[in-house]
């Protein structure tokens, strides 16, 4: 590996790092983190919190399932167990690189089942538009439901929806820079595909993974899955709520709507959301009343404990995997076929 790779590597984690790091400072510059241990201990409710962590699990589950069921229309029939510990593990790993767990996924499925990479990673994209649309959908009628609260947050966040879709010198700007970006991340795919055979055989198999949807069994069962995902996480975000004082009363709105931004936010590739995700619940729970440090209390303690359950998970399907590895090494030295679950 040659230096400027190294570096490249190197920025790759260090920039989320510091970008998540920035925001994370200034949101708690002033803030007394000795008075954490106090709320921890005396005011939390710690029976809601454990609650919630079932649902953190079962989102992805979902997810690992919901992508078994995509891969079997183009012949890729990898073991459920392998998929569910592949997310597990793909969550996990971003927490040091951001996005990075989309293509890890993809590779566990290929070393531990001889899954297609390629078509693998069309799946991913089928995925990830789905999931896009449906926040979509929730966003829109979050936002038309909750019209007044999204203005406030706009005009908070210094932006006027009278002028959303008016560009200012600063937002043409921030457009030149992401094209531009675009542009020299095309330029290095290109370059790592640098063969026409192997451009080919990449989008093939991309495309194969792409067109699986119209071809997925049990149209239905994929419906579920996909719901519940985006109900397991809500609920996994939701029942945090009744943890504090100062943020059980707020309903099912207030919960809706600090999710519907908490996750449009996410997209800031930070780990795990951090940085971006505090600012923008704590934003909304102010505008819902909250005082000022109860909201930092709030997305400090929820974020880490959820990071923590991420970590955990990625723990278990590492060594899952090199235990499910051993164990279909000593079957086929013993002359025996892989079952698939």
């Amino acid at each position: 590996m040659n230096s400027r790779s190294i570096t490249s590597q190197a920025l790759k984690i260090l920039l989320p790092l510091l970008l998540g790091g920035a925001i994370l400072y200034w949101m708690y510059r002033d803030f007394d983190f000795r008075s954490i241990q106090h709320v921890l201990l005396h005011e939390m409710d710690w029976t809601w919190m454990l609650l919630s962590l079932p649902f953190g699990v079962t989102a992805q589950l979902f997810r690992g399932w919901r992508w078994r069921q995509t891969l079997d229309p183009i012949g890729e029939h990898p073991r459920r167990s392998t998929c569910v510990h592949a997310i597990f593990l793909s969550y996990a790993t971003s927490l040091v690189i951001p996005r990075v767990g989309e293509f890890l996924r993809c590779g566990v499925l290929k070393r531990y089942d001889g899954t297609s990479f390629a078509k693998a990673l069309g799946t991913v994209v089928t995925e990830r538009a789905i999931d896009t649309l449906l926040v979509a959908l929730i966003t829109v009628c979050t936002i038309l439901f909750q019209m007044s609260v999204f203005g406030t947050f706009f005009d908070k966040t210094g932006t006027s929806l009278d002028t959303l879709l008016q560009f200012s010198t600063t937002g043409w700007l921030v457009t030149g820079i992401c094209s531009i970006a675009a542009l020299v991340l095309l330029h290095f795919l290109l370059r790592r595909l640098s063969f026409y055979d192997k451009v080919k055989t990449t989008l093939h198999g991309i495309w194969q993974g792409v067109a699986s949807l119209k071809d997925v069994r049990n149209i239905p069962l994929f419906l579920f899955f996909t719901v519940g995902i985006w109900l397991s996480y809500f609920i996994h975000y939701y029942l945090t709520f009744f943890c504090f004082d100062f943020t059980s009363h707020l309903g099912l709105s207030c919960a809706l709507v600090s999710f519907i931004v908490g996750s449009i936010a996410v997209i800031v590739p930070t780990p795990n959301g951090a940085g971006p995700w505090h600012f923008a619940v704590k934003t909304m729970l102010i505008l819902y009343g909250v005082a000022d440090t109860q909201a930092l209390y709030f997305v400090l303690i929820v974020h880490t404990v959820q990071t923590l359950l991420v970590v955990l998970l990625g723990v278990y399907a590492w060594v899952a995997l090199v235990c499910s590895k051993v164990r279909v090494s000593k079957v086929r030295g013993y002359g025996g076929a892989k079952v698939r679950d």
